[in-house]
């Protein structure tokens, strides 16, 4: 039988990361690494400053006092002899759509999961009811996996409508929309009179077109986004050396 890393961004109580387990339990051996909080919008970080705790839960879920790449870190990395097969993260509460990605624990956790050497997917529902959809859907995603073969550096993000399973109108396999500006910041202040900042909601959808993340979801699609790590922006490296060679 398969084993599976499971982690979140969400923390270890979060409701989309029992779904996950419950989902896939019947059809593999299952670990489950999480933050012991919150820590969405964490992004790729890793905690370097301090040694991390590892608690074992009634559960039988492990929770770390760290942030979601830290978890699938020492999932992978050499706490356990046995490394899994497939590292899968989620389900998010709320979709990680267009350039959320590049905030995203929820990827993180995955991302790292594929620097470690390990097949990886992000698993995100776009809401906040429907989360026995998104596990039907992770479940037929981790019985097909073993047909998929992605190149080195590559993950899966997905995004499940929050509909009832019978509504979701298919599959589709999308590029990231993008989206514009975030708002303002949101000045507080804190019971003192201290100023404080909310950091403001993401931006409204600059980029929607039919082939991107946000318009399958929109239609009633799961959407699937093959990801990489490469960030190169490889069509401006010849321009980006004429501006060298000129400034020489």
């Amino acid at each position: 039988m398969r084993r599976l890393l499971l982690s979140n961004d969400d923390g270890v109580h979060a409701p989309g990361l029992r779904a996950l387990h419950d989902a896939l339990a019947p059809h593999a051996r299952l670990r489950v690494v999480a933050p012991d909080r919150d820590k969405s919008g964490a992004s790729n970080s890793l905690t370097l400053t301090r040694p991390l705790s590892l608690t074992d839960m009634d559960n039988g879920f492990y929770s770390v006092d760290g942030t979601p790449a830290d978890c699938v870190y020492l999932g992978v990395n050499g706490v356990w002899e046995e490394r899994p097969d497939l590292v899968i993260s989620g389900i998010n509460h709320g979709g990680n759509l267009g350039d959320d990605v590049l905030y995203s624990g929820t990827v993180a956790a995955a991302m790292e999961g594929r620097n470690l050497g390990m097949p990886a997917i992000a698993m995100s529902l776009v809401g906040s009811r429907h989360f026995d959809t998104a596990g039907r859907v992770a479940a037929s995603l981790v019985g097909a996996a073993d047909q998929l073969s992605l190149p080195p550096r590559s993950l899966l993000n997905v995004n499940v409508p929050d509909l009832p399973w019978d509504q979701i109108q298919g599959f589709r396999v999308t590029r990231l929309g993008y989206r514009g500006p975030a708002s303002r910041p949101l000045e507080v202040r804190d019971p003192r009179g201290r100023v404080r900042w909310w950091i403001a909601a993401a931006g409204e959808n600059a980029d929607d077109g039919a082939d991107t993340d946000f318009a399958a979801v929109e239609a009633g699609y799961v959407s699937i986004t093959p990801l990489q790590t490469d960030l190169t922006r490889h069509a401006a490296i010849s321009d980006v050396q004429g501006w060298l060679d000129a400034l020489t």
